[in-house]
């Protein structure tokens, strides 16, 4: 078959763009029109799935962001990650995401405005890591947060970003699998997520998972898991 016959096929597929039509929007989205779909284990975090035109912050946790990616783009929405050159595909496609929609920018480069603005022009989700936001002044964040509202798509900033709509932070992680003496395999790691925001979301609310889980994805903790464990790094 040629490859024309092969693009054209597969952009006739409900919720599949080509890149040229990645600035356009979806004649069918798969999500509600208000909000980007989150897997099932995160349904008791983020309730209402990422609601379309909000900044997320999302501290203590490369694996949470890329594991809020995972439904979206398995229903047929693309993402972004701009400035996060540690990121690897294969961590991505364990916790769920569609590789092939999601694009990975390692550095924005001097025309971070552009780059960004056409970003969220062109993705339903966009992700900027700490070594963007650190450098962001407020007047650009601004002015990318109203493009973001305008265009209906989500941010989610791995580092600083003023304003944000809803915070996610992850603390008391601790694998599970080694023996008492050190022996074993890692199986999976117990982390608490917190979330806060605004409106309905202003009241805190503390959510035990498995980040990753036995299977590498996310999944649900025990709700006791947080409690009394000391933090640990990774």
């Amino acid at each position: 078959m040629a490859v024309p016959d092969v693009v054209a096929g597969l952009a006739a597929i409900p919720g599949v763009r080509t890149a040229a039509q990645l600035g356009e929007p979806s004649p069918e989205p798969s999500a509600p029109v208000g909000s980007l779909p989150v897997t099932p284990a995160l349904a008791k975090l983020v309730p209402d799935g990422l609601r379309r035109g909000a900044a997320v912050l999302v501290s203590g946790s490369t694996a949470l962001v890329l594991a809020l990616l995972a439904e979206a783009t398995r229903e047929g929405s693309w993402a972004a990650i701009a400035g996060m050159p540690e990121v690897g595909v294969a961590a991505a496609a364990e916790l769920g995401v569609e590789l092939e929609r999601l694009a990975l920018i390692s550095a924005p480069g001097a025309e971070v405005a552009a780059v960004l603005s056409a970003l969220i022009d062109g993705f339903d989700l966009v992700v900027l890591g700490p070594a963007v936001t650190r450098v962001m002044q407020a007047p650009l964040a601004r002015r990318l947060g109203g493009r973001v509202r305008n265009r209906g798509a989500v941010l989610l900033a791995a580092g600083p970003w003023p304003g944000a709509d809803l915070q996610l932070r992850v603390s008391n992680r601790r694998w599970r699998g080694l023996t008492g003496d050190g022996f074993g395999h890692l199986e999976f790691r117990d982390v608490v997520a917190t979330r806060r925001g605004r409106g309905a979301a202003a009241r805190p609310r503390t959510v035990a998972l498995q980040l990753p889980g036995p299977g590498g994805a996310v999944a649900a903790g025990e709700e006791s898991a947080g409690r009394g464990v000391r933090e640990v790094a990774g």
